[in-house]
């Protein structure tokens, strides 16, 4: 698992030297979805605590026990959030990547008047248009951001896309780079196991990559 680890991290410094980038600015996410404690304690052992996950009750039942043994983990949810549990989410994660609706976006931001407590949000790009993915269409993206940035005041930080699978993720990732560039948002989540270094090339702050650490999920019973 640390050699996995070890491995992602060289791939992540070689991409960002290829692009003249330096490594320090791309954070790695790791994530750890499906995985259990035992498998994710060696990845703390070894100094990551940077993770992703998708589902709000899982990371419940995982994330609190371990924040004990390591405080400065930080957590990120990068997985669909419906409204009624945006507040159990705000109180587990500290960056909630998929923010992609007025509803979900007035929940935060009146939790957050609420509870005194403002997570960091990006924003979910469908960059492909896909109807089965959840997301705000590129040409909407502008308004939906002024209306979380501007309105709703968020702590509105990045942008957010998963391409379509079996496309060149290439134009998706500069379109997604090109959105944030004219609102002037700085950070881009985008890459996953199969495209981190792709993604990195093409100018992404985070990367968020599960399989090539964890490996392979188990299949759907």
């Amino acid at each position: 698992m640390t050699s996995t680890l070890e491995t992602v991290k060289r791939n992540i410094q070689t991409a960002a030297e290829a692009a003249g980038r330096p490594a320090r600015d791309i954070t790695l996410v790791a994530v750890s979805k499906t995985k259990p404690i035992d498998v994710i304690t060696p990845v703390l052992e070894a100094g990551h605590r940077i993770f992703g996950e998708n589902k709000v009750q899982e990371a419940a039942r995982k994330w609190p026990a371990l924040r004990e043994t390591y405080p400065d983990i930080e957590l990120h949810l990068i997985g669909p959030l419906q409204s009624n549990k945006a507040r159990q989410a705000m109180r587990i994660f500290d960056i909630i990547e998929t923010v992609d609706r007025p509803r979900l976006a007035r929940a935060i931001a009146r939790i957050s008047a609420e509870e005194g407590c403002r997570p960091r949000c990006y924003i979910q790009i469908n960059i492909g248009r896909e109807p089965q993915k959840a997301g705000v269409h590129p040409e909407a993206a502008d308004a939906f951001i002024a209306l979380c940035r501007d309105e709703l005041k968020l702590d509105l930080q990045g942008l957010m896309c998963i391409p379509p699978a079996g496309e060149d993720p290439t134009p998706h990732f500069a379109e997604l780079k090109a959105i944030a560039r004219r609102n002037r948002i700085s950070h881009l989540s985008m890459g996953m196991s199969g495209d981190y270094e792709q993604a990195i090339r093409s100018g992404a702050t985070s990367v968020r990559v599960g399989t090539a650490i964890f490996g392979p999920r188990p299949p759907v019973a």
